[in-house]
C-alpha cells in the first residue's frame, strides 16, 4: 500500500494546501488521473471543492475525475491512478460512501497499490473505523465501520487545547472514552501539519510529534520523522 494521511489540508494564515504541497506532489508523481472523492461535502459544495483540487492537481500535469458525477463511479475508479479522498464531515462521507459502492471497491484497489490520499474525514475513513473523528453525525450512516487500511484509529487535528470557560471534555479525554469501550484498539492524535505516509508495512511521521493512546498506558509522544510499522511497533534497527 502506499498512504498519505494528512491532518488537515491547510493551516491558519497560510494559502490552500500550502503546507502538504512538498509532499503531495512527489506522491502523485506520474499519477496522470487523479479520482477524487468531494462526499465529505454537502451537495452543493461538491462541485466547487473538485474545481478547487483540479486547480492544485492540474499543477502537476494530473487529471481530477470526480467521482460525484459518475454514473457509475466504481468502473471510473478503475480507471484512474491514484484516488484522493478530501476532507469534511466523515458522517456524510461514510454514508455516501457505501451508496456509492465505493466502499467495497476502495479496499482491494488500495490494498493492490493504488496510491490513497486523505486529509482529515478522508483519514479517518482509511481506519477501521469512523469512531475517533470529530465531526457532529449530521446524517445517519448504514455503519462507523471504514475502509480498515491501517490497524488503528486517527484523531485529526488533534489538540490538548481547551477553551477557558467551557466545560466540555478534552481531545483526550474523549479519546479515553473511546479507548473504555475498545480497548484493544489504539488511537494517534495527529496535529495539523502532520501526515502519515504509510508504505507496505511501514509509515513515517512527517510534520510534527503525534500522540498514541493506548488503554491502560501513558500517552506515548512520537517525534516527527520517526518511521514505525504500521502496527505502531518501533522499528527493528538496521544491522
Amino acid at each position: 500500500m502506499e498512504l498519505l494521511l494528512l491532518s488537515n489540508s491547510t493551516l491558519p494564515g497560510e494559502a490552500y494546501f500550502a503546507w502538504p504541497k512538498p509532499h503531495v506532489q512527489p506522491f502523485l508523481t506520474g499519477k496522470r488521473r487523479i479520482a477524487f472523492v468531494p462526499f465529505a461535502a454537502v451537495d452543493e459544495q461538491q462541485d466547487a471543492y473538485v474545481e478547487r483540487m483540479s486547480d492544485l492537481f492540474g499543477e502537476w500535469n494530473c487529471e481530477t475525475i470526480g467521482l460525484h458525477r459518475e454514473s457509475d463511479p466504481v468502473k471510473t475508479l478503475s480507471t484512474c491512478d491514484a484516488v484522493a479522498i478530501g476532507g469534511g464531515n466523515s458522517f456524510l462521507l461514510i454514508r455516501s460512501l457505501y451508496r456509492s459502492g465505493l466502499m467495497r471497491a476502495l479496499q482491494p484497489l488500495v490494498k493492490e497499490g493504488m496510491p490513497y490520499l486523505g486529509w482529515s474525514a478522508g483519514s479517518n475513513v482509511a481506519c477501521p473505523t469512523i469512531m475517533t473523528t470529530n465531526d457532529m453525525p449530521i446524517v445517519e450512516a448504514p455503519s462507523l465501520k471504514a475502509l480498515n487500511l491501517i490497524p488503528f484509529q486517527i484523531n485529526p487535528h488533534f489538540t490538548e487545547a481547551t477553551i477557558a470557560g467551557h466545560g466540555g471534555e478534552s481531545r483526550s479525554q474523549r479519546i479515553a472514552e473511546y479507548l473504555a469501550m475498545h480497548p484493544h484498539m489504539p488511537v494517534v492524535g495527529l496535529r495539523e501539519g502532520s501526515l502519515l505516509h504509510v508504505h507496505k508495512d511501514q509509515m513515517e511521521l512527517i510534520g510534527k510529534d503525534m500522540t498514541i493512546f493506548r488503554r491502560g498506558s501513558e500517552p506515548e509522544v512520537i517525534t516527527a520523522g520517526t518511521k514505525l510499522r504500521i502496527d505502531l511497533r518501533p522499528l527493528a534497527p538496521a544491522h
